[in-house]
């Protein structure tokens, strides 16, 4: 057996799960810094003497990036499937350093008129295809990666890059909103933010270019038990319901900062602070989620902490819009933002270990992206919306706590796939058994 087949010496594990989570946090730096400057970016491409319809044009822009991502999944998916985890890995990168270097030079509308909020969406558009590749080839290659035993920690590290890249954005914004002023932040501030994340991409390429494949590795042997493992259809649909649902609350925390300053009427220094301490706990949280589940097993790490945020929805925003202040911002971000990362390393190696290793890359980036396209996408403008219409801010907290229930409901019904709880077996061999 080759080193290729046999998977990385296990020596040098802890480099490539860290090589290839950071390959992955860059990308998500690129996607996500768009949500955090929606309030400048709108004022350069919808100009508008309507605060509330700039707004709306540039998440109906960031939005956009999420109506190509299935497409990305199952493109690229497929590819890592056929050709490889680092072939599709190494194409996505490339294709989302591109596409965030073309909206950040792009001129502004009051330059080029209507082209500039064309090359915006499109830019979008090829950022949301990449990113739906990514998320299958990386995340499958990070579990691969690793021994049975550790699946839970190297699921973990893939939600902590994207929550350091989340934290990365949000320091972003606070470094630029402390150097410069409102004006120059609107014109020129958010596009330093995103020319930050391009120019790092060829660094992240010589890095992925350096790491083994994983595919074709043999599956970690398993104690069998009498019973029939969940099939690829009810994976798929339980792993969507709890997909949308973690997305919802993931795209909400990455609201906090338009939030801060549209609700509650702080400052953008401040509202980015609120953002970067819900990015700051989920590096942890997704990292001790990894860990404890490896541990205690999959479902108990998505169950509980899902209860808790569902309970803790409600009277956290309750006493956030009663104060208003800076301090209980960050303090309901640490809270919630913590919970709700938890569940996500146990619910992608779940997701990922009842999927079979010739169609994990593609079926899990569809079960990760279709959700998010539907859901996810639409969420910021769903809320801002919301809240205009309802005339409080509290319908958000609402809205949340009911979606986390249905991801709950779903979490309840995903058997555990954990090495030595649960091994899945054919229908046929259970007679056998």
């Amino acid at each position: 057996m080759t080193e290729t087949e046999a998977g990385p010496p296990p020596k040098a594990m802890r480099w490539v799960i860290l090589a290839a989570s950071l390959g992955c946090s860059i990308e998500f730096y690129d996607f996500i810094i768009f949500a955090f400057f929606a309030v400048q970016i709108g004022q350069s491409f919808f100009p508008s003497n309507d605060r509330y319809a700039s707004l709306m044009g540039a998440l109906a822009t960031f939005a956009a990036g999420f109506l190509s991502r299935p497409l990305g999944a199952y493109v690229l998916g497929g590819y890592a499937d056929r050709a490889g985890r680092r072939p599709a890995m190494l194409l996505s990168m490339v294709l989302m350093g591109l596409a965030i270097a073309a909206l950040a030079l792009t001129p502004s509308y009051s330059v080029i008129g209507l082209a500039a909020p064309i090359v915006a969406v499109a830019a979008r558009l090829v950022q949301g295809f990449a990113l739906g590749g990514e998320i299958g080839s990386s995340t499958v290659y990070m579990v691969e990666a690793g021994g049975s035993g550790r699946r839970g920690w190297n699921a973990g590290m893939q939600g902590a890059a994207q929550y350091a890249a989340a934290a990365l954005g949000a320091l972003v914004g606070v470094g630029l909103s402390s150097a410069l002023s409102e004006v120059q932040l609107a014109t020129f501030g958010w596009r330093i933010a995103l020319l930050l994340g391009a120019t790092v991409v060829p660094f992240a390429l010589v890095i992925r270019r350096a790491l083994p494949e994983t595919m074709g590795r043999p599956e970690p042997a398993r104690p069998r038990r009498a019973v029939a493992g969940p099939n690829f259809t009810q994976v798929v649909w339980l792993g969507g319901l709890i997909m949308a649902s973690s997305t919802i609350g993931a795209y909400i925390f990455a609201y906090t900062a338009t939030f801060g300053e549209t609700q509650l009427h702080l400052s953008t220094r401040a509202s980015m602070e609120g953002q970067t301490a819900a990015s700051a706990v989920g590096v942890v949280a997704s990292l001790a989620g990894g860990w404890l589940c490896d541990r205690w097993g999959r479902r108990a790490l998505m169950i509980w902490p899902q209860l808790a945020f569902a309970l803790l929805t409600v009277p956290c925003f309750a006493w956030l819009l009663a104060y208003r202040t800076v301090a209980s911002l960050v303090s309901t971000n640490l809270l919630l933002g913590g919970l709700s990362a938890i569940t996500a390393s146990a619910l992608y190696a779940a997701v990922i270990e009842s999927l079979a290793p010739l169609q994990r890359s593609r079926a899990f980036a569809l079960i990760y992206a279709v959700p998010i396209a539907v859901f996810g996408g639409t969420t910021q403008l769903f809320v801002t919306w919301l809240m205009r219409v309802t005339g409080t801010p509290m319908s958000l907290a609402w809205f949340l706590t009911a979606v986390n229930l249905v991801g709950l409901a779903a979490m309840m019904l995903l058997p555990e796939s954990a090495p030595g709880r649960w091994a899945p077996m054919k229908t046929s061999e259970v007679s056998q058994a």
